[in-house]
């Protein structure tokens, strides 16, 4: 299978361990996979920059490397690059590109564009290579803890995301995402790193990578209940385009022009549980049409259940705690609004 966006090497190409993810384009020629040997031969897997404005991924990578420049890695490392365009504007994705992290197709569906091609290219490719583990780094626009989101309940997968962060999120929506359709091949994890800029995060991820290349074997047993907290996500919100949407101080929000006007510290809002009445925003008077998209893990919408609008004020019915809050707009709306989530007992079976 070939593939005209990927480009691959058994080597690191020369100059990568110094240069911003914006310069990145200056010495790679596109999204490019680089195998790396190491003493144990099942590959690390891991993906960085599937959205160009997060750069947490590739700045751990250079920091984890930087430390084996001069002796042998204890495991073989697969780096997938990814949206090298994007991250030279500082941009989740370009106009008229698909997003990075939904284009990681299951093998029945049908693949649509370059990128969904070159994705399959990718997961063919570590197939052969049978990865040990998959990583995929990411930061938030929002103000979120660092947390690791796994899609499949398992022991391996639960213990992969423990060494990572106590915080877990069980999610199989939205589809396309790069740790779904690795889930196939080996224990995968998506790592959220907090905000870029955040040293922090650097340091918390690339140490996170350097214990996998030095751990032999993932356990089989069940993790400790009490060192771990599962969320599961019940819901992705959208605001549908032909609302238009701002932040406001809390006594401007019923003055606003828009149609929308969400508090201005709506991101603060991350991982908190919200009790029926927790008021998100207003809307003005005229508008009985406004709504959002809630779409559950079966695709059903399911506004009613969880949002109102009484009195012009939209707010929760029932306790929840959202996620991805953020306060950029582009974001939102070439992402989401937010994701719905509910706390989920670790299952019996991992119990035992």
């Amino acid at each position: 299978m070939t593939n005209h966006l990927l480009h691959e090497f058994d080597y690191l190409p020369e100059g990568l361990l110094s240069c911003d993810a914006s310069e990145l384009h200056q010495h790679l020629p596109g999204p490019s996979l680089i195998h790396l040997e190491g003493r144990r031969k099942a590959p690390l897997f891991v993906s960085v920059l599937l959205h160009g404005n997060e750069p947490v991924g590739w700045q751990a990578i250079q920091l984890l490397l930087q430390r084996y420049a001069t002796q042998e890695m204890p495991r073989s490392l697969s780096l997938f690059v990814g949206n090298i365009s994007a991250a030279k504007l500082g941009m989740r994705r370009l106009d008229g590109q698909p997003d990075y992290n939904r284009i990681w197709l299951k093998q029945n569906q049908t693949e649509q564009t370059e990128e969904h091609r070159m994705a399959a290219n990718i997961v063919a490719t570590m197939r052969e290579r049978q990865p040990f583990a998959s990583i995929d780094i990411h930061n938030n626009t929002g103000l979120n803890p660092h947390y690791a989101c796994v899609n499949r309940v398992d022991n391996q997968f639960f213990w992969l995301a423990t060494y990572f962060s106590r915080t877990v999120v069980y999610f199989i929506r939205p589809e396309g995402v790069q740790s779904a359709a690795f889930a196939e091949l080996c224990p995968s994890v998506t790592v959220e790193c907090g905000q870029p800029g955040q040293q922090h995060g650097v340091e918390h991820a690339a140490e996170f990578l350097d214990a996998l290349l030095n751990l032999a074997e993932l356990p089989d047993k069940p993790v400790p209940e009490h060192d771990i907290d599962i969320f599961h996500t019940v819901a992705i919100v959208k605001i549908p385009a032909q609302f238009e949407f701002g932040f406001a101080m809390p006594d401007e929000l019923a003055n606003s022009a828009d149609h929308i006007q969400f508090v201005n510290d709506l991101d603060h809002m991350n991982f908190r549980e919200l009790t029926p009445g927790t008021v998100l925003a207003t809307v003005p008077e005229e508008s009985d049409s406004v709504r959002l998209e809630v779409i559950d893990d079966n695709g059903d919408d399911r506004w009613q259940d969880y949002f109102k609008i009484d009195e012009q004020q939209l707010s929760v019915v029932q306790a929840v705690m959202p996620s991805m809050l953020t306060l950029d707009k582009k974001v939102i709306r070439q992402d989401c609004l937010c994701y719905l989530m509910e706390r989920m007992p670790l299952p019996a079976k991992n119990q035992d």
